[in-house]
């Protein structure tokens, strides 16, 4: 197939590129080399790709991406909870915009082909919780004051009694609670309805807690576990927001690359949005623990250092049931939490 990957210099897209190339498909990248991600053109693409250095917003540039394409892996998207809100226009004009454009190019060459979404669990918000007494609940967003005052946990909406968090599933209620989020969401609202007007089938990855080699080092968009690595790196105790108690499902990039690839190729025409993920919860402090103790091996590392605060517009606990994704695609993450640590502790990284 000739498929077209957006954003495929980035983190996951070139991880892709890779593995779709070695599978012997024709694959066409488009990407923007946005300067939050890309300080300078990566030294790791993909020789057997060819690449186009163009903005998806520009509808010309749309138009020629698409030309051809048998299938579009969509990972284009400014990433992470910004810096503070004056972000907004940039995520709805990369995010929203740029989808947008890139659906009009497609729908003016009658494109019908499968279109696979890079989306995020950011979309539930805050993940799934149990009440013992009034079963399942949907707690409040966290008030500033509790977070200012240690209270990190959210607590039920009808008695106010602590919550046991369990794995959500991609049939929960989808409820941003920040403008990434938001931007995601509307990703996926924009390609179902371009789906159902044009009968391509549509399958929306909501990827969890990705790392791995090739993640940014040093942006204000890098995510935690880079964060982490490099204060240990310099010889610093990485700085863990809240209490360290926030559960997430960290997910390696190959596992990732490796979803997209088997809903590319798909026989089938699923159609629907499916968590990647492992389905092991593992805590922030978990994460921070065990880079520290790879990097700083032997050299007396200090542990992580539990700072409070907390970062506007973050949840709690977010982690996932990975079982839909087995059963209509056949995956199942590979590179267990151990092990991607340790790999992960020595992964070149993009500065």
């Amino acid at each position: 197939m000739r498929i077209l990957v957006t954003g495929g210099a980035g983190f996951i897209g070139s991880t892709i590129v890779d593995q779709l190339v070695e599978r012997g498909h024709d694959v066409v990248v488009v990407d923007h080399l946005h300067p939050a991600a890309h300080a300078t053109k990566p030294d790791y693409l993909n020789d057997r790709a060819e690449y186009l250095w163009c903005d998806l917003r520009d509808l010309d540039s749309a138009r020629g991406a698409v030309r051809g394409a048998d299938a579009v892996c969509h990972q284009a998207s400014m990433v992470g909870l910004g810096v503070d809100f004056a972000d907004v226009a940039n995520y709805v004009t990369h995010n929203d915009l740029g989808t947008a454009q890139l659906l009009c190019a497609l729908h003016e060459s009658s494109f019908a082909g499968r279109l696979v979404l890079a989306s995020s669990m950011v979309v539930y918000g805050e993940g799934a919780y149990r009440c013992v007494v009034h079963g399942s609940v949907r707690p409040r967003p966290r008030h500033p004051r509790d977070m200012a005052d240690g209270r990190f946990e959210p607590t039920c909406p009808v008695c106010t009694s602590a919550l046991v968090p369990e794995p959500v599933r991609e049939n929960a209620p989808l409820e941003p609670r920040n403008v990434y989020a938001a931007t995601k969401l509307h990703q996926e609202h924009l390609c179902s309805a371009y789906a159902t007007e044009h009968g391509a089938p549509l399958i929306a990855l909501r990827y969890h807690n990705v790392y791995g080699p090739r993640m940014p080092r040093n942006t204000a968009y890098a995510g935690v576990a880079s964060i982490f690595r490099s204060a240990a790196e310099r010889g610093e105790a990485p700085r863990v927001f809240e209490d360290g108690g926030q559960r997430r499902d960290f997910i390696h990039v190959h596992d990732v690359a490796r979803a997209n690839v088997l809903a590319l190729e798909s026989p089938s025409d699923v159609a629907e949005a499916l968590n990647v993920a492992t389905g092991e919860p593992h805590t922030v402090l978990d994460m921070a623990t065990a880079l520290t103790e790879t990097i700083r091996s032997g050299e007396g590392a200090d542990a992580p250092e539990i700072v409070g605060g907390f970062r506007p517009g973050d949840v709690r606990h977010i982690t996932a049931s990975p079982e839909r994704a087995a059963e209509m695609l056949g995956f199942r993450a590979e590179v267990s939490f151990d092990e991607g640590m340790r790999r992960f502790a020595v992964d070149p990284l993009r500065d």
